[in-house]
C-alpha cells in the first residue's frame, strides 16, 4: 500500500493523506462522484479530475506490479535471477525499463543469433568484445566446424551475437529513444496507385509530407494513420543515422584494431535490423498514444457539454423529422416524453402538400396543447423550419432545431425495441428528436457515445480507453444533474452511482410492478440493492412530492438528521427551513461538526437546502440561421451570419450556419491572442456570430471566422 500511495503522490503531487484515505474509498468499492460529493473530508476537497487521476495511476502500478511479478517469476525459471536483477526490477518504475531489463532474458523466436550460439560462436563473440585480438583471422579459424565453413562464416555469426547483446544494451536503447524523442521526422509518400482514387483525395495534404514526430498535432497524425490504414499513403520514421551510429560507437569501441571493424559491423547491423524498427516502431506508438489521449479528451469535454445541453423541461413538444420524398415523420409527446401522437406529413417536394402539413401540424398543436417544436437538423431541416415559421399558432410556441446526430442509431436499438415494440425506426427517431429537447442527458445517455458524432478522428484512437473515459463522463454528467427515479430509463438509472445495469432493470421492473418510489427509503426494497448501492447512489436519486422534502435534493439520506437538528435548533420545521436563505445562511455551522461531518460537507448541505434540486443546466434558449442561407452556394466572403457550434477539435471547432456543411473556424481565427484551449473560447452548441473568409464550393468547405 506504501508503494502505490507514494507513486501516485509522484504522479499528482497530492496530499498523501488524500491519496490514501481515497485509494482506501475506491477499495470499498466507492463511486468517484460519490467520493467527489460526499466524500470531502477524507479526501482534502479532491475534485472528480484529481479522483479519476488517481484511478488511473492506481491502475498504471497493479499493472506493473503484475508484470514484475510475471517476469520475476520467469527469471527464477530460468534460474538467472541475481539480487542484483531483482533489486533493478522492484525499483522500476515504469514498464519501457522493465521489459528492457527482461530483453536479454525473454524466450525468443529462432534468431540469428541463437543459431550462431548452438554453431559454438559465443566465445569468439566475447573475444571480438573484448577489443584485444589483433590477428581474428587466425582466431576465427579455431570455430571453423559444421555449418561454419570459413572464417567469414565465424566473424559473421559472431557479429549476429554481438548485435543481439547490443540491441539488449539499455544504455544504447535509451540513446536511441532520447534521439528519436527529440529528432525524429514522420515522412509521408503517396501510393502512386492510390493516388487518383476519390477516397483518397481528403488525405492530399499527406501525399507528400514530413514533419516533426514530437510536435505533429494528434488530428494530423492521427489522419494520417488513417491514410495508411486506408492504402494511400506509406509512413516512415527518419532520423539521422549517421549521428546515431556514431554515438552508439563511441559507447563501445575503445581500441581501433580487426576487432573495432567486426564491433563497428556489428553495431550497423544491430542498428538497421533490431535496434531502429523496434524502437521507431515504439516511438511512433508513443506518438499515437499521446494522440489518442488528446483527441479522447477532446472528445471527453464535447460529450460533457452536450450531454449537459439545455433542456427545455416538462413541456408539450411537437417533433418533426424532415424529409422530401419520404416525407416528415411527426410525433406528439406529452411533458414526461410519451409518445401520444404520430403520422407522416410531405410538405416538401415531390408531393408539396405544404398547406395540408400547415392544417395538420395546427390542429395537433392545439389538440395536444403543444408548448415547443423540435425540428431536426437533418435533410429538409432548413424547408421544414420555414414551413412551420409561417404557421400562425393560437398560443406561443418556440421553435428549435434539434441535432439529429446518433438518432438512427438509437431508433435500431435494442433500447428502443423495448420502449417502442409496436412502433417503427421513423417513429422512434422522431421520438428521440423531441426527447432530446426535453431533457438532451436523459436522451442521449442511450445510444453510444461514439455515435453522437462530436469527436476528433474517434473512431481512430484506442477504443478501450476511450469507451473508458467516455464511461465517467456520463457516469460524472448524470449524477451532477440527479435522475427522478419514478420516470427515468434503464440506461439513465445504468450511469447513477452504485447502480448498474443490473440493479437498473431491477429498479425498472419494481417500479413497474410496485408504481413510483415515494420515498428514498422504498428504494432500498429493491431485489438486489443492499446498504453499499444505496450508500452510493440515494442521493443522486430524486423522488419528486416525497414526504420528506428532502428527497427531491442532493442532501446524502446519512445527513438527514443533521438537516432535522438544524430545523429544530431553529425553531422551524423542515420545510421552512428549505429554500430560507435568511435562516440558512444564520446557521453556526461549527456547532454540527463531528468526526463524521466536517465543514465541507455542511457547507455543500447549506448550498443544497438554499437551491434544493436546482438543475444545473442552463435553459434551452430558441435561435433563428438566417433565412436567406440555404445551400453552400449562398455564402460569400465577408457574411456576417448566426451559427451553432456543433464539434470542437484541438484544430478550432466546426459551426452550424444552416446548411448541410458545417464551417470551420481555425484555431487560429478565433482569437487574435494565441489560443491554448479552443474551449476557453467557444462551447458546444453555443450560439455565436460568425463571419465568412472563404468559401471552396468544389471541396465542400467553409473558413469562419468568430466575430466578437
Amino acid at each position: 500500500m506504501t508503494q502505490l500511495i507514494q507513486f501516485i503522490i509522484s504522479k499528482t503531487n497530492l496530499k498523501e493523506q488524500s491519496v490514501k484515505n481515497t485509494v482506501e474509498l475506491l477499495n470499498e468499492d466507492c463511486t468517484i462522484p460519490f467520493i467527489s460529493r460526499y466524500r470531502k473530508e477524507a479526501t482534502g476537497n479532491l475534485d472528480e479530475t484529481q479522483i479519476e487521476d488517481i484511478v488511473k495511476y492506481k491502475e498504471q502500478f497493479e499493472t506493473l506490479e503484475k508484470r514484475k511479478k510475471a517476469i520475476l517469476k520467469a527469471l527464477e525459471e530460468q534460474c538467472v535471477l541475481t539480487d542484483d536483477l531483482k533489486q533493478k526490477i522492484e525499483k522500476t518504475q515504469d514498464l519501457i525499463t522493465l521489459e528492457d531489463l527482461y530483453l536479454p532474458y525473454k524466450k525468443k523466436r529462432k534468431t540469428k543469433a541463437e543459431t550462431a550460439r548452438k554453431n559454438g560462436l559465443e566465445p569468439l563473440a566475447k573475444i571480438i568484445m573484448s577489443q584485444n585480438a589483433n590477428n581474428l583471422e587466425s582466431v576465427a579459424y579455431k570455430y571453423i566446424k559444421g555449418d561454419i565453413k570459413t572464417t567469414d562464416d565465424a566473424l559473421e555469426g559472431a557479429r549476429h551475437i554481438i548485435a543481439e547483446w547490443i540491441n539488449e544494451r539499455a544504455d544504447i536503447r535509451n540513446t536511441l529513444r532520447n534521439e528519436l524523442e527529440r529528432r525524429a521526422q514522420i515522412s509521408t509518400k503517396v501510393v502512386k496507385s492510390k493516388s487518383t482514387d476519390e477516397k483518397a483525395q481528403k488525405f492530399r495534404d499527406y501525399f507528400d509530407w514530413s514533419e516533426s514526430l514530437s510536435r505533429i498535432p494528434s488530428h494530423r497524425l492521427l489522419a494520417i494513420l488513417r491514410a495508411e490504414s486506408e492504402g494511400f499513403i506509406r509512413v516512415k520514421i527518419e532520423i539521422d543515422d549517421i549521428r546515431v551510429l556514431e554515438r552508439i560507437d563511441n559507447r563501445i569501441i575503445k581500441n581501433q584494431n580487426a576487432c573495432a571493424d567486426q564491433i563497428e559491423l556489428a553495431i550497423s547491423d544491430a542498428y538497421k535490423r533490431l535496434l531502429f524498427p523496434s524502437l521507431s516502431n515504439e516511438a511512433l506508438s508513443n506518438a499515437k498514444e499521446k494522440a489518442d489521449e488528446s483527441a479522447i479528451t477532446v472528445f471527453a469535454k464535447n460529450l460533457k457539454q452536450l450531454l449537459l445541453g439545455s433542456p427545455i423541461g416538462e413541456k408539450r413538444v411537437l417533433a418533426l423529422d424532415p424529409g422530401f420524398r419520404t416525407g416528415c415523420k411527426l410525433v406528439c409527446l406529452d411533458a414526461q416524453g410519451n409518445l401520444k401522437h404520430n403520422e407522416t406529413i410531405y410538405p416538401h417536394a415531390p408531393k408539396n402538400d405544404s398547406i395540408g402539413a400547415i392544417k395538420k401540424i395546427s390542429s395537433l398543436a392545439e389538440a395536444y396543447k403543444i408548448e415547443a417544436i423540435a425540428i431536426g437538423n437533418g435533410t429538409a431541416s432548413r424547408e421544414t423550419e420555414a414551413l412551420i415559421r409561417k404557421i400562425q399558432f393560437k398560443n406561443d410556441i418556440q421553435v428549435f432545431v434539434v441535432s439529429e446526430a446518433g438518432a438512427s442509431i438509437y431508433s435500431a436499438s435494442k433500447i428502443a425495441r423495448e420502449e417502442f415494440p409496436n412502433y417503427d425506426v421513423t417513429v422512434r427517431g422522431s421520438v428521440s428528436i423531441g426527447r432530446r429537447l426535453q431533457d438532451p442527458l436523459a436522451e442521449l445517455v442511450k445510444i453510444d457515445a461514439k455515435s453522437i458524432g462530436v469527436g476528433q478522428y474517434q473512431h481512430d484512437v484506442d477504443q478501450t480507453k476511450l469507451q473508458k473515459q467516455l464511461d465517467i463522463v456520463v457516469e460524472n454528467c448524470v449524477n451532477a444533474v440527479g435522475v427522478n427515479i419514478n420516470s427515468a430509463s434503464k440506461p439513465l438509472l445504468s450511469s447513477v452511482s452504485g447502480i448498474g445495469p443490473k440493479l437498473a432493470e431491477n429498479i425498472f421492473d419494481y417500479r413497474k410492478e410496485h408504481g413510483v418510489f415515494k420515498s428514498r427509503k422504498d428504494i432500498m426494497k429493491v431485489p438486489r440493492l443492499g446498504g453499499k448501492a444505496f450508500e452510493q447512489s440515494a442521493a443522486f436519486l430524486r423522488i419528486k412530492g416525497a414526504k420528506n422534502p428532502l428527497d427531491d435534493s442532493a442532501v446524502h439520506p446519512e445527513s438527514y438528521a443533521i438537516v432535522k437538528q438544524m430545523a429544530k435548533d431553529e425553531g422551524v420545521s423542515l420545510e421552512e427551513l428549505i429554500g430560507n436563505k435568511v435562516i440558512l445562511q444564520k446557521i453556526d455551522l461549527k456547532k454540527y461538526i463531528s468526526p463524521q461531518v466536517g465543514l465541507l460537507t455542511l457547507v455543500d448541505i447549506i448550498k443544497e437546502l438554499e437551491k434544493p434540486g436546482l438543475d444545473i443546466r442552463e435553459t434551452a434558449k430558441v435561435f433563428t440561421f438566417n433565412q436567406n442561407i440555404k445551400t453552400i452556394t449562398d455564402l460569400h466572403e465577408g457574411q456576417l451570419l448566426p451559427g451553432i457550434v456543433n464539434n470542437i477539435t484541438n484544430f478550432g471547432c466546426f459551426v452550424d450556419v444552416g446548411i448541410k456543411e458545417s464551417g470551420l473556424i481555425h484555431v487560429s481565427n478565433l482569437s487574435d491572442k494565441f489560443v491554448k484551449d479552443v474551449n476557453e473560447h467557444v462551447s458546444l452548441h453555443q450560439q455565436i456570430i460568425v463571419k465568412v473568409l472563404e468559401v471552396d464550393v468544389a471541396r465542400k468547405r467553409i473558413q469562419l471566422k468568430l466575430h466578437k
